[in-house]
Parts: structure tokens; sequence; C-alpha cells
């Protein structure tokens, strides 16, 4: 746990990863499939079959492989494509967000917590999907030079202790009377010695309890969410 000050705060800190917490399937490659072509993710695809393989076999670690896909995937494409589609993906992928974390993640407002996804997806799609929520992002930050992906990150891949680096560069926690954070795996844990009170996904039973003040305003968020999304 990361040892604070003991100075009375009333603000609250509340870290969400992404992929496997609050959106339960993998977003990054769900985006390459809604931006490109069948021919285009085949044909370069196949120039990183054997780390793709090796991924699924659990020999290549997925810190390592994302940048490598998304280099495969994008190099050399107008940034037009992805940011025109990159809205309407997160419209898409919002009305399948897990429903009692997401349902946490309003708590967390509602009581004026602060609240910010930590993601090792990219900024592409990550952007509009934290506008729609009304929430801050940490995550992995892509290059384009002269309005053209380079096919490289302009950050480090925003895993392990890089999200724990991330939060510490942008919020002082001495600030925060509790820091709370959602993941899902090993890649979480860095994060989570950050925090009072953590949740992982797949482990845990219980959400940490917290007190709604404002449980109607809850309900009117989450439909003007779902109206937004349609």
């Amino acid at each position: 746990m990361h040892a604070k000050s003991k100075t009375d705060k009333t603000l609250n800190l509340a870290l969400f990863d992404f992929d496997g917490t609050l959106y339960p399937k993998d977003s990054f490659t769900g985006f390459i499939f809604f931006t490109f072509p069948k021919h285009h993710i085949v044909t370069r695809g196949l120039k990183i079959l054997p780390w793709i393989m090796a991924y699924y076999l659990g020999l290549y670690p997925a810190h390592a492989m994302r940048p490598r896909l998304f280099q495969s995937m994008f190099r050399g494409v107008s940034a037009d494509l992805p940011q025109s589609l990159a809205p309407r993906y997160a419209q898409k992928i919002i009305k399948e967000l897990d429903q009692n974390l997401l349902q946490q993640l309003y708590l967390h407002q509602q009581r004026g917590d602060h609240v910010v996804l930590v993601s090792a997806s990219v900024d592409l799609y990550l952007a509009p999907v934290c506008e729609l929520l009304n929430i801050e992002l940490i995550c992995t930050q892509t290059e384009i030079n002269n309005g053209i992906l380079s096919g490289n990150y302009n950050s480090k891949d925003c895993s392990c202790e890089q999200k724990k680096l991330r939060v510490l560069e942008k919020y002082n926690l001495d600030h925060y009377q509790q820091v709370y954070a959602y993941g899902n795996s090993h890649e979480d844990l860095e994060m989570f010695s950050l925090t009072d009170q953590h949740f992982m996904v797949g482990r845990d039973d219980t959400l940490p309890e917290l007190v709604d003040a404002h449980p109607i305003e809850a309900m009117h968020r989450q439909k003007k969410l779902e109206k937004d999304s349609t």
C-alpha cells in the first residue's frame, strides 16, 4: 500500500483498468476488426504469425505482443481512418461494459471521486470512450507524424509497472483520502500497490462498498449515457 500523509482529505481516487475489467472483452483486437477490411488484417497478420501463435500459446507476453500487433496493423495508415471511426466504436463498446463495474464507476462519480481509466490499450479509441464516460485517461499513446500513424508508441506500453508510474506522474496521492483500483490480471498488481482498496475480477467476490448519496442522479446519468451511445 502506498504511504500517504495524515492530512485530512475528502477527495478519493478510483482507477479502472479497461480490457477484462470495465470492458469484458479485448477492445484492441475489436478495434482492428472495426477499422480495417479483412484482407488488410490477413495480409499484415501473416507477417507476424509466429508471434501471434506464440502469444496464444502463452509463450509471448501481452506487453510485447500489443506494440508488435499495433505496428503491423497501423504503420503507414492515415490517422484520419481510425480517428474517424473511433467515436462510433466507442459508442458500440460502451453498450457492452460490465454493468456491475459500470455502476461502481457511477457511484464513485456521484460521491465526487476522481475517476480515471488506466489501460494498456491505445488512445485512438479510449479517448472517446472516456469522453462518453466523463472520466480521465491514462493509456498507451500512439505516434502520428504528418497525419500518418508511424506504427510506434509515443509512450511505453501502459501495463504493469508503467501503470503505477503513470498514475504517480499525474496524481499526487497525498491529496486523496482513499485510493481504489479495479483490475483483472497481473498487469494491474503494480497499480494495486498504490491503493487502500482494490478489486480483482475473477478473484474477488465483493466490490468495495461505496455509499451513494445521490441514487437518483446516478440513474439519470446512466440514462444519459444510454441515450448518447445510441
